[in-house]
């Protein structure tokens, strides 16, 4: 096929934007739609391309955290995922958490620099039957267009429920009552603000919280929810101790006022440079809206939260990618049609966008007639593809990365060593699959 002829990409989230990116740097022309703001799905709020909406941290930004070397990968990948995030960046530790709107602008920005980029704002409902085309419409693909997906696929839809933590005003939060701290760092300020509990005021929020009111699911909804992201009520349901082993655990955090370790501490972390907002981490509710701000205003030095945004419950969409997708991301019954992001069966903002990444890719070696080869599995990108494309079909979910998808260390090591020795062969194995196929090492 010619480059003239333009690739289709419907869904311009993070998967869509990445895939997008990589294709227009090998010279594709490129068609993206995304159908904001003709239409939103639940939890979207604005027009912007690659919008988070759930938390504002990309999770660790250290190598030795599966996380952290997923995001290092991509950015030997020439990721604008990643270039955006390392731009905006705000404080969060050892997280990488970014300006969401700075992030968005940064974004959308990139890609329109470039004039093979056709931009279209409309849904699409029916999936295109020429060319090239990849499908990254997300975990709130639109009825229309899933039941399009379920028609060529034959496939029903697995799903969970996701859940999104409130954000709140900076100035409205009490700073007399929190304190900031870093988790086994004494010395350390810290990034984020610390909100400390003593056994009864935890317990008495513990039963606050459990008695809250939620929004009613409807009738066809069934809640499976993924377990790396509980709603905190649900957390709290499973005993009053859970959320101390969860969202609220104290350990390794000292009130600097006091000298010793809370009871309990929910943590903020800064959503913008300016720190004018904050979210209330782990706390993904699918409380009602009234019952958030009763409830959480009884935390210490949330008393007068001011809530920028509430939290909420979503329905994630995804395909069952081991019976439907080879490991290049391509419909096995039709491989001009490709699948990215939390579609297909990964979750999580860098995992969704390195399946954009890999589809990107793979797409373009399809439109140049060039066999496309998958990164490594002992890579976080290539033990990702494994895990959603060879798991065993009929129990498939989806997963974050981490270090139980990878293939066993040659060695053995100590377990606090794991993961550096997991990163250099991981990044070795990159480098060399970049320069044995399709890019200058």
């Amino acid at each position: 096929m010619s480059k003239d002829s333009p690739i289709l990409i419907v869904g311009a989230g993070l998967a869509g934007c990445e895939a997008a990116w990589q294709l227009l740097n090998l010279g594709h022309s490129v068609v993206l739609y995304e159908m904001k703001p003709v239409k939103f799905s639940p939890a979207h709020r604005s027009n912007a391309l690659a919008e988070l909406v759930c938390s504002n941290s990309l999770r660790s930004n250290l190598t030795d955290n599966a996380a952290g070397l997923l995001k290092e990968e991509m950015r030997r990948m020439n990721s604008l995922i990643m270039k955006a995030a390392d731009e905006t960046s705000v404080p969060a530790g050892k997280a990488l958490a970014v300006d969401r709107h700075a992030f968005s602008r940064f974004v959308e920005d990139s890609l329109k620099a470039f004039p093979r980029l056709t931009l279209i704002r409309r849904e699409i409902l029916d999936i295109p039957s020429d060319g090239i085309v990849i499908i990254a419409t997300g975990p709130l693909t639109s009825d229309g267009l899933s039941q399009n997906i379920a028609r060529i696929t034959d496939s029903s839809y697995l799903y969970f429920y996701d859940a999104i933590s409130p954000i709140i005003e900076g100035d409205s939060i009490d700073y007399e009552k929190v304190f900031r701290a870093s988790r086994y760092d004494a010395q350390d300020p810290g990034d984020y603000l610390n909100c400390p509990m003593d056994k009864e005021e935890y317990e008495e929020f513990w039963k606050t919280l459990i008695e809250g009111k939620t929004v009613p699911l409807r009738e066809f909804e069934d809640p499976k929810y993924f377990e790396g992201c509980l709603p905190i009520e649900v957390i709290a349901s499973r005993g009053i101790s859970t959320l101390l082993f969860g969202p609220m655990k104290p350990v390794g955090i000292l009130n600097p006022k006091t000298g010793k370790t809370p009871y309990a501490v929910i943590q903020l972390r800064q959503e913008n440079r300016e720190a004018t907002l904050f979210n209330i981490v782990g706390f993904q509710t699918k409380l009602t809206w009234p019952e958030q701000a009763r409830i959480f205003r009884t935390i210490p030095g949330l008393e007068k939260a001011e809530f920028s945004r509430y939290g909420s419950i979503h329905r994630n969409t995804f395909i069952n990618a081991p019976a439907l997708l080879k490991n290049t991301l391509q419909l096995k019954k039709d491989e001009h049609i490709f699948f990215a992001g939390q579609i297909s069966g990964v979750e999580g903002y860098i995992e969704s966008t390195a399946m954009g990444l890999i589809a990107g890719l793979s797409a373009s070696a399809l439109y140049t007639g060039k066999p496309f080869l998958p990164p490594p599995p002992v890579t976080a990108m290539g033990a990702l593809l494994n895990h959603i494309t060879s798991t065993e079909s009929r129990h498939f979910q989806p997963m974050n990365i981490n270090w139980g998808l990878f293939p066993p260390l040659p060695q053995k090591v100590k377990k606090r060593e794991r993961g550096a020795c997991h990163a250099l062969r991981a990044l070795e194995s990159l480098e060399r699959w970049k320069s044995e196929n399709f890019m200058e090492s």
